[in-house]
């Protein structure tokens, strides 16, 4: 059966065969192996399963149908509130399976860790399209329910100088922490918002700088003056953002 690359995907060799997506392994393809492990042994359906490796040793994983968002225009109807209810409510739903996991070991949960539109499958229903799973799971690993609920917050309402309308980012912001059922107070979800801006910023930079060419090519495409715009627009705008919530 013939090979086809995947589009969106910043990692090169990734292609899909039939009904399955083959991608080289790497240094966390154990962990998120057993990750899948786990979501298959209780039956969830929100990320893709594992059967195995291929002839050229790398990880064969399940196809998921849907329209995956990686695109910058996307149909309204995948930022609309209802879509945010339902990632904020598999988000709450793969944390809940990990918690207190050998996985999570010391941690709350096992953290997504690149929680996007562009990482999130999306499918028709009677409504219209609704996210039904995600993908990409590369970077998962132990972490607080907080760190995921934040990176959604910042990639899926686009947190930065392209919002226009602060009060109205910020009951968005609520959406999302109501429907996950978040516990912490709300400014600190902002604060870990602003956590996660800095963190990528460096991690790209430090990347680039030890030659990872993934990251060599995402600081080439600007991605790191996109993300220190992102965190000096959220910094600026914390009080009103938190104020709001």
């Amino acid at each position: 059966m013939a090979e086809s690359s995947m589009p969106g995907g910043s990692q090169s060799g990734i292609v899909r065969i039939g009904r399955s997506v083959h991608r080289p392994p790497t240094a966390r393809s154990g962990f998120v192996r057993a990750l899948f492990a786990l979501f298959e042994d209780a039956g969830w359906d929100g990320a893709p399963r594992f059967p195995g490796t291929d002839d050229h040793g790398r990880d064969g994983l399940s196809y998921i149908e849907g329209h995956v968002a990686w695109e910058p225009e996307q149909p309204a109807e995948v930022a609309s509130d209802a879509c945010l209810v339902r990632v904020a409510g598999l988000v709450r739903e793969f944390h809940d399976l990990t918690a207190g996991s050998d996985l999570a070991g010391n941690e709350e949960v096992v953290c997504h860790n690149d929680l996007a539109p562009k990482n999130t499958v999306y499918r028709g229903v009677g409504a219209g399209l609704r996210p039904v799973a995600f993908i990409d799971w590369d970077l998962a690993g132990p972490g607080r329910r907080i760190h995921d609920v934040a990176h959604v917050c910042w990639q899926y309402l686009r947190l930065g100088p392209s919002v226009s309308d602060v009060g109205e980012a910020a009951r968005r912001l609520g959406v999302i922490c109501d429907a996950y059922g978040m516990r912490d107070p709300r400014q600190d979800v902002v604060d870990a918002i602003l956590w996660w801006q800095d963190r990528c910023r460096r991690g790209i930079e430090a990347g680039a700088a030890a030659g990872d060419p993934v990251l060599i090519r995402l600081a080439a495409s600007g991605a790191v003056g996109e993300v220190r715009l992102s965190y000096d627009w959220v910094q600026a705008h914390r009080d009103r953002l938190v104020s709001r919530l």
